[in-house]
């Protein structure tokens, strides 16, 4: 596999940054006004940091560096899916968007572990 030019060019990248849109579209505006400071900014905080992790990793020089960072991108989109479930359980969104949510952040998880795979082999090469 050539060497990636981009970090924008990564599906997990990609994956992640549509995860990070769908909840601001679908859920962030849909909050009540109380929420705006609490599980919104939790949110918000969570959804950007999947893909600022992988980003930051990219740019790393080691492959450890990288792997490191894209473990923090995982556990952010963990960390989405328990947010989700609070705004499930507190009435604020369908359980179709709930579900929705919850399967890209699992697809996102899968494609950074598809990642953290490849790092890990290339670098014992």
């Amino acid at each position: 596999m050539p060497p990636i030019s981009d970090f924008r060019t990564l599906e997990c990248w990609m994956k992640c940054k549509e995860l990070r849109e769908v909840i601001k579209t679908e859920v962030i505006s849909k909050l009540p006004n109380e929420e705006k400071y609490r599980l919104a900014d939790q949110l918000i905080r969570a959804a950007r940091s999947t893909t600022n992790n992988i980003a930051e990793g990219w740019g790393k020089f080691h492959y450890k560096d990288q792997i490191k960072y894209c473990y923090q991108a995982r556990g952010s989109c963990a960390e989405i899916i328990d947010h989700m479930v609070i705004a499930f359980e507190e009435k604020y969104c369908s359980k179709e968007t709930f579900e929705s949510i919850e399967k890209l952040a699992q697809e996102s998880m899968k494609l950074i572990n598809g990642y953290i795979n490849y790092l890990n082999k290339s670098s014992k090469e």
